[in-house]
């Protein structure tokens, strides 16, 4: 089963911007949808970037405009910029893929405070 490992979390001010990764254990192929999610305290995990082996991309109405996800099928790694964070975008970040998901890793923790 392919592990996905979320890094590049932190502590930022509202306003700043922090850039996850995801490194997959094996190469991501073309045909693999794969998405960012986020889970905040008390909340249950929400899909909130997408991105399919074209390259077309989806965001939740939240992010959307502040997010960018990338992805780099040379690396096998999957990314979000994250640009005007705000206290609420404060959860873990898991990446996966969107069918037949994978076992959920340990995420990365993005808190936005001041």
């Amino acid at each position: 089963q392919v592990q996905f490992v979320e890094s590049g979390g932190g502590l930022v001010q509202p306003g700043g911007s922090l850039r996850l990764s995801c490194a997959a254990s094996i190469s991501i192929s073309r045909t693999l949808t794969v998405g960012w999610y986020r889970q905040a305290p008390g909340k249950q995990r929400l899909l909130v970037a997408a991105i399919t082996g074209g390259g077309s991309t989806n965001y939740a109405d939240s992010v959307k405009g502040r997010f960018t996800i990338s992805r780099d099928n040379a690396k096998n790694t999957l990314y979000l910029q994250m640009n005007s964070l705000k206290p609420e975008d404060t959860a873990i970040y898991y990446c996966n893929q969107i069918l037949g998901q994978s076992a959920w890793g340990r995420g990365t923790q993005v808190t936005v405070s001041s």
